[in-house]
C-alpha cells in the first residue's frame, strides 16, 4: 500500500511540474499536434502502404499486434478505470477532450510504441526517428492534461510488450 501512495505521490508531482511548463504556448500547439499523430490515421496509412508493396506478412503481423494490444488496452482500461487528470484534480481542466473515460493505460503512447517496435524491424535505420516521436507522444498526454505520467509509462511498456511478443511468436517477416 506504502508503494501505491509513494507512486501516486511521484506521479502528482511530476504532472505538476510538467503543466507548469503549459504555458509556454508553442509547448502546447506542437503537444497538440504530436498527439494528433498517434490519433490512428498514421497507422491507417502505414498498412496501405504496406498492402501496396505487397509486404504481406508484415501488414499482417502488424494487424495481429494492433488487435492485441486494442483488446488488452481496453481490458485494462476498463478494469483499472483510473479517472483523468480532470476528475482527479478538483478544477483542472486539460488542453483536449479525451476519447474516453479513463486514464490507464494511454492508449496514444501504447499504439505509438507498438508501431515505432514494429516498424524498427522493417527499417531499423528510422529507429533514431520512431522512439523519439513514440516518447514525443506520450509527452503530450501529459502536456495536454489527459493523462498522468504512469499512464503514459503503462501505454509504452504494453505497446513494447506487445510489438515484442507479437514478434517472438509470428517472427520478423
Amino acid at each position: 500500500m506504502k508503494l501505491l501512495q509513494n507512486l501516486h505521490h511521484y506521479d502528482l508531482l511530476t504532472f505538476d511540474w510538467c503543466l507548469r511548463r503549459r504555458h509556454l504556448r508553442q509547448l502546447t500547439q506542437v503537444s497538440r499536434w504530436v498527439s494528433k499523430t498517434a490519433d490512428g490515421h498514421l497507422y491507417g496509412i502505414a498498412a496501405l502502404l504496406l498492402l501496396i508493396l505487397q509486404n504481406y506478412p508484415m501488414l499482417t503481423l502488424m494487424l495481429a499486434a494492433f488487435v492485441a494490444e486494442r483488446s488488452l488496452y481496453f481490458v485494462l482500461k476498463s478494469h483499472f478505470r483510473r479517472n483523468r487528470p480532470p476528475q482527479a484534480i478538483p478544477g483542472f481542466k486539460s488542453v483536449v477532450q479525451p476519447s474516453d473515460q479513463f486514464s490507464f493505460p494511454s492508449g496514444h503512447t501504447s499504439a505509438a510504441f507498438l508501431a515505432a517496435t514494429l516498424l524498427y524491424q522493417l527499417m531499423p535505420t528510422l529507429g533514431w526517428v520512431l522512439y523519439p516521436w513514440a516518447c514525443a507522444v506520450g509527452t503530450s498526454r501529459v502536456l495536454l492534461g489527459v493523462h498522468f505520467p504512469t499512464d503514459t509509462v503503462a501505454g509504452a511498456l504494453l505497446g513494447l510488450s506487445i510489438a515484442v511478443m507479437t514478434l517472438c511468436l509470428f517472427g520478423t517477416p
